[in-house]
């Protein structure tokens, strides 16, 4: 059944009615969100707010620091809208437009590439295989030459006033399960301790923790197989060094895991994102969202 024209134009009536109490409320009430907002000061048409300041004051200010904090913020405010204001009406024509594409470039660089590295972080398989190093360290082998000596060594320091320090002596020089169990049981006493010597240490670092230990008598203490007992008023510092590597020789592979480990990474990173920008330009093409015109 149709409406007659009055009973249409009575429903249109009521209809815009309806329609202007909701528009109105919506106002009202964007309104009063922006009633909300506390000015504190202006220059031109912007306008700087409570709000914009209040999260940037710290909890354990005082009300001076607070009350100064804040003067200066909007002083050094006002100074930029000022300045932009004056910028924008002494530049020239040429140089705005040059700014206004950099910023724009800015933004869309600093978008794209927040979202690109969400994609890949969240897809990104980042397990490298020992199998992988090992394969990558064979291939590279030739560009992994030691810039500084390893050694590889037990070390133990004690304090100056240990009593049995002989046995200790004893126990790292031959460190068979027994000794290590002894070592182990007293190891609370020593300063410092290390009985991993599978480790790679840089040479530098041992100077640095050992005090008597310098540039100048490393090459007198710090060789293949050998035993040193080196003390100073703080302490006295044994070790046995198990192995020694020069400059120029080849790094262990065990040393330089974590650096190729990120190299392989980075790689990865690399391959995927470009994957991603071609996925998305094909699919782009597909949906029709994309097109490049005949020039």
């Amino acid at each position: 059944m149709f409406l007659s024209k009055r009973k249409f134009s009575v429903i249109t009536v009521v209809l815009a009615a309806y329609i202007f109490v909701i528009l109105a409320a919506s106002c009202n009430f964007r309104w009063k969100k922006a009633e909300e907002k506390v000015p504190l000061a202006r220059v031109d048409e912007a306008y700087l707010y409570k709000e914009d300041v209040a999260r940037l004051l710290v909890g354990n200010m005082t009300k001076e620091d607070s009350a100064s904090f804040v003067t200066n913020y909007i002083n050094d405010w006002a100074t930029k809208q000022l300045l932009l204001s004056k910028a924008k009406i002494n530049l020239p024509e040429e140089k705005l437009a040059e700014f206004d594409k950099l910023v724009s470039d800015y933004r869309t660089d600093l978008y794209t590439r927040a979202y690109k590295e969400a994609l890949v972080k969240q897809a990104l398989d980042t397990a490298i295989s020992d199998t992988d190093l090992k394969t990558f360290y064979d291939q590279e082998k030739e560009n992994f030459k030691l810039k500084e000596e390893l050694v590889q060594l037990r070390y133990i320091e004690l304090p100056s006033q240990f009593l049995d320090k002989k046995t200790v002596i004893q126990k790292l020089k031959r460190f068979n399960k027994d000794d290590i169990v002894y070592l182990d049981s007293i190891g609370v006493q020593f300063r410092k301790v290390n009985f991993n010597d599978s480790i790679w240490v840089p040479v530098s670092r041992l100077i640095s923790e050992i005090p008597p230990l310098t540039v100048e008598n490393q090459h007198k203490y710090l060789k293949k197989s050998q035993f040193f007992e080196l003390q100073d008023s703080i302490g006295v510092y044994l070790g046995h060094v198990t192995n020694l590597l020069q400059v120029n020789d080849e790094t262990p592979l065990s040393y330089i895991k974590p650096e190729i480990r990120q190299v392989l990474l980075n790689r990865r990173r690399i391959d995927y994102s470009r994957k991603l920008e071609v996925e998305i330009i094909d699919e782009a093409i597909k949906n029709k969202e994309f097109e490049v015109y005949d020039k």
